[in-house]
């Protein structure tokens, strides 16, 4: 009876000790579908923030990758700027030297013939400064409005708005005002845009003979470059001008 005893007292045993060992082996075990949903809903969220900084891009405050050096040495190539996109949605207009970005469709490119998956993950890469701007993304600096009289060059070289000589203290160094003469009127409701680096910049200048003669709709404004993002070392608000303080009213020099 002892002998039968000690058998039973260690199948007992044995099965606890299988309990055991399987109870501890089944909590090891993954839960896949709460790592599943885990997963989702990281997947979610990372969506929901892109969906978000694309809306913001959009409507609000747009990175933008400047990808050439038409405009130094205010901005310099690979710079991260923010363009303002609420600067001239409540009625307000771009001003002379007011550094904007602007779509050249029309006006300093043909139609672009870009399309299909490729230019939406290149456009939404863009719009997030990830990746330079699409072809017809422009970034200049507006040196006449709509009635102005825009002359370059007067006797001393200067550009002339309206009959008023103007001093670009923001040119490259060694860069004259232009190299190309040029005596135009604004229509109303376009722009005269020049680089800062008038050596090294396609502008209104180079499309002078040109439908709509170098001449940017308002319209086609995306927005004002207000601050620069990156680098970090010169992170801050764009330098404004006051090169064009005292300008006279279009018309006054021409009738």
């Amino acid at each position: 009876m002892d002998t039968e005893a000690q058998h039973m007292e260690r199948d007992r045993s044995s099965c606890s000790l299988d309990g055991a060992e399987e109870g501890s082996r089944s909590t090891h075990v993954p839960d896949r579908p709460a790592a599943l949903m885990s997963w989702s809903r990281t997947v979610f969220w990372g969506m929901l923030c892109t969906v978000a900084l694309l809306l913001f891009s959009a409507f609000v405050l747009q990175p933008f990758l400047i990808p050439s050096g038409s405009m130094q040495p205010t901005l310099q190539v690979g710079d991260r700027v923010l363009v303002n996109k609420l600067a001239y949605r409540f009625g307000s207009e771009p001003g002379r030297g007011d550094v904007v970005v602007f779509d050249g469709t029309g006006s300093f490119i043909q139609e672009s013939d870009e399309d299909g998956v490729g230019a939406l993950l290149r456009g939404a890469a863009a719009s997030l400064g990830l990746a330079e701007p699409a072809g017809s993304d422009f970034v200049k600096r507006v040196v006449g409005v709509g009635g102005d009289h825009v002359v370059c060059c007067d006797k001393r070289g200067r550009l002339e708005v309206n009959g008023t000589p103007v001093d670009e203290p923001y040119l490259h160094p060694g860069d004259r005002p232009s190299d190309v003469a040029f005596d135009i009127v604004v229509p109303v409701g376009t722009l005269w845009v020049m680089g800062d680096h008038r050596s090294n910049s396609r502008d209104s200048r180079d499309h002078l003979g040109q439908p709509g003669g170098g001449m940017v709709p308002v319209e086609r404004v995306i927005g004002r470059v207000d601050w620069l993002g990156w680098p970090l070392g010169r992170l801050g608000s764009l330098e404004g001008t006051d090169a064009f303080t005292g300008i006279r009213p279009p018309g006054a020099d021409h009738g």
